[in-house]
């Protein structure tokens, strides 16, 4: 065992003297160590209840014969980070999450490893972490919210960012928002709709690495906590079997993740943390592959932000199982992977139904034909850029206007609630990429702002930042090269016409090469005084396009 490294023999016998400190007794250190990573805080609301996760994880080790190990980790909310300079340090977490729980399994010689994440930027930087130590490893997730009720209607925390700019545009009074910001989030657990955690969440599952149930079970629910408890006991079997992360996480195991992601109708944050997670493991996913397997691969879901239909409702209508399941009707799942059951895909699947085809449809009638995020390229666009095509009106699927361009995130925000963004319009939001913000912010105020004025049929948002989960509308993000690399974006200007072509995957910029040229020679990078993480982030992040990752 790994962990005979530190308690082993008569060297170790300071190392023992240490553990003992700590209260562990001879006949534990005999066990193997097992790693608990906990992100635990009192600020995340996805997070606040994961002590009791972690007690339930630990009494399934000792059952299974281990001795459990708990360690914290670093998380923050997107949701409270959002419209500020914190968001600057939302993605930079994903990197030091990963690194941190790098740290303690290496320096501490755990033999495996149980990692507790829940929200945003947690779970990918856990998995990263996963694939690069590859010890057995096992992730249970915190589980989501349950939905809100405001007279009669379900609502989540989008609802309460949209009722922004209802009231700025005099459809709703502050008492109303008031009383809507009250029930909108009624439980612990992450956000209620598809978002980033739970698109993550449900990716972890479809990719193989966490149990059954671990994307859709309802964070209130005692199931959650069997959950747990039975991922406790299924890392000793992980540890026996010498099940690595690796030997599941394949190249097949990502396309079947990528599949889902498209059933679904994911965050397209999906689209930065794959890759940088499949990059831990040596394995390439370019934008060409998502966008491959998104035209073959049909929406069989209609989630909040995009359709009707909570997490909780898909959990209810058979989970993850059942839409791959579905998909594997079509051919479109690997079902030989396996996964951390110890069994494959195809066992796992095998008795699975739909409990629901309104929620889950058949895969011959499904919402749209093809998956929920589409891959955009052009002259505005060389490298790439991610769009949520399902959460898209189906008259912005195709649009032309003109650019209205913004140096932040701020300047646009504000301009759109002062009622300053006429229908047609394009707004242009730069230098918020993964160097030039730096750390590539989320635009969901912006967003959010534009469907709250009534304005989500028909202007347009495009930025090199990204989006969250939560964001609908024609918004289209990730553009690479991002402006602060002095990619296209940067030229643009005020007036120019753009047009965006969804179903043919094309972004364009209605501006000759010739001139394009000229604004390139003239063109400087502005210059921004940074310090600490954000300096060494800049220096080492690269383009969104490679999911962000960070130079080696």
């Amino acid at each position: 065992m790994q962990s005979d490294r530190v308690k082993k023999g008569i060297e170790r016998a300071p190392h023992r003297s240490l553990l003992k400190a700590s209260g562990y007794t001879d006949e534990e250190l005999r066990r193997p160590l097992i790693g608990i990573a906990n992100s635990f805080n009192e600020i995340i609301p996805g997070h606040v209840h994961l002590r009791q996760i972690v007690d339930a994880v630990k009494a399934g080790v000792r059952m299974a014969g281990g001795t459990p190990m708990e360690f914290g980790v670093i998380g923050v909310c997107d949701g409270i980070a959002m419209n500020h300079e914190g968001m600057r340090y939302s993605l930079v977490s994903r990197e030091v999450i990963a690194d941190s729980v790098e740290i303690m399994a290496r320096a501490h010689a755990f033999d495996a490893l149980v990692l507790v994440p829940n929200c945003d930027k947690i779970v990918p930087g856990m998995l990263m972490a996963a694939l690069r130590l590859n010890i057995p490893t096992i992730v249970v997730s915190g589980g989501p919210m349950l939905t809100g009720t405001f007279r009669g209607q379900k609502v989540n925390l989008i609802s309460v960012f949209e009722a922004i700019g209802r009231v700025k545009a005099g459809e709703m009074s502050e008492e109303d928002l008031c009383e809507l910001e009250d029930q909108a989030c009624p439980t612990c657990g992450s956000c209620a709709g598809m978002f980033t955690a739970n698109s993550m969440n449900c990716l972890t599952e479809a990719l193989g690495l966490a149990l059954p149930g671990n994307g859709t079970i309802p964070a209130v629910s005692s199931a959650r906590i069997r959950l747990a408890k039975q991922a406790g006991m299924q890392i000793m079997e992980l540890l026996k079997k010498k099940l690595l992360p690796r030997k599941i996480a394949t190249e097949a195991a990502f396309r079947n993740a990528i599949a889902v992601d498209m059933a679904l109708g994911c965050s397209t944050n999906t689209v930065l943390h794959l890759p940088a997670i499949a990059h831990e493991a040596g394995i390439k996913l370019p934008l060409k592959l998502f966008d491959e397997i998104s035209r073959k691969t049909p929406c069989l879901c209609s989630l909040i932000p995009a359709g009707p239909h909570s997490v909780v409702d898909l959990h209810e209508a058979g989970g993850i199982p059942a839409v791959m399941a579905e998909l594997s009707k079509k051919g479109l799942i690997h079902k030989r992977v396996k996964t951390v059951t110890g069994k494959t895909v195809g066992e796992n699947i095998k008795k699975v139904k739909v409990l629901d085809h309104e929620v889950i449809r058949p895969v011959d009638k499904p919402y749209r034909p093809e998956g929920g995020i589409a891959i955009l390229w052009g002259n505005l666009a060389p490298e790439g850029s991610v769009v949520k095509a399902s959460a898209v009106a189906p008259e912005m699927l195709r649009h032309e206007g003109p650019a209205r361009v913004f140096e932040s995130e701020e300047e646009a925000y504000e301009a759109i609630l002062a009622g300053k963004i006429r229908e047609g319009d394009v707004i242009v939001i730069r230098y918020e990429g993964p160097k030039g913000g730096p750390g590539m912010r989320e635009m969901l105020s912006p967003t959010s702002a534009i469907i709250g004025m009534g304005l989500g049929r028909s202007v347009a948002l495009l930025t090199d930042g990204r989006f969250s989960g939560g964001t609908q509308g024609a918004c289209v993000g990730h553009i690479s090269p991002e402006a602060a690399e002095g990619g296209p974006i940067a030229l643009v200007k005020e007036g120019d016409l753009i047009e965006i072509d969804i179903p043919n995957r094309r972004l364009t910029l209605k501006v000759s090469e010739g001139e394009l040229e000229r604004r390139r020679k003239a063109w400087k990078p502005p210059k921004k005084k940074l310090s600490g993480v954000l300096a060494r982030y800049a220096k080492l992040v690269t383009s969104g396009a490679k999911g962000a990752i960070l130079e080696e």
